[in-house]
């Protein structure tokens, strides 16, 4: 009888850390800064302006494709924000992607990636150039569970519309940015 019951609790064990592998949590992140720390300015208006070094993992088994969106909620100073600024828009990123090197934008993004527009009115990545102040620099990643079609060069506000019910994971990284003196 014992013997069945540890048997019973290894099976419950094992179980459990198969559940736990199968629902892995999305994980977003980059060798170039850590989660609420500086970002190194090469990646922005003050260096080469290059997108970041970033990867991720923990993608959903149902996940169809990627979205990433880089926004700035400090605009135009963190004191007084008056709007969120948009610095690159990334959809369609295949899930089986691990991440994206630095200056991914300029040197290709991933077969069947598409770009949306950001607040300069452009395809690709702009870096952080706040002009009060230490910023903060939203990166965020969504996992969804269909490929977008029929969106063109889509803002981040008619991207965010049609991703609308097929979030299924998301994970977030926040790097800040404060130009120099």
């Amino acid at each position: 009888m014992l013997t069945l019951a540890v048997i019973a609790l290894a099976l419950t064990a094992w179980a459990g850390s198969v559940d736990a592998e199968e629902t892995m949590a999305l994980t977003l992140g980059s060798t170039a800064f850590a989660n609420g720390g500086g970002i190194p300015s090469r990646y922005t208006c003050e260096g080469k302006d290059l997108s970041p070094p970033l990867a991720w993992s923990g993608i959903p088994a149902g996940a169809k494709s990627l979205v990433l969106i880089v926004d700035d909620p400090d605009a135009p100073d963190p004191k007084a924000p008056r709007m969120t600024w948009v610095h690159w828009v990334l959809f369609n990123i295949p899930p089986e992607t691990p991440g994206l090197p630095e200056g991914a934008d300029r040197s290709g993004l991933p077969a069947g990636t598409e770009e949306g527009v950001n607040d300069w009115h452009r395809l690709g990545y702009g870096g952080p150039c706040p002009p009060v102040g230490r910023h903060r620099y939203f990166h965020k990643l969504y996992a969804l569970d269909v490929v977008l079609q029929g969106l063109g060069k889509p803002s981040k506000a008619k991207l965010e519309a049609a991703m609308k019910g097929h979030i299924i994971a998301q994970a977030e990284l926040v790097g800040t940015y404060q130009k120099t003196p």
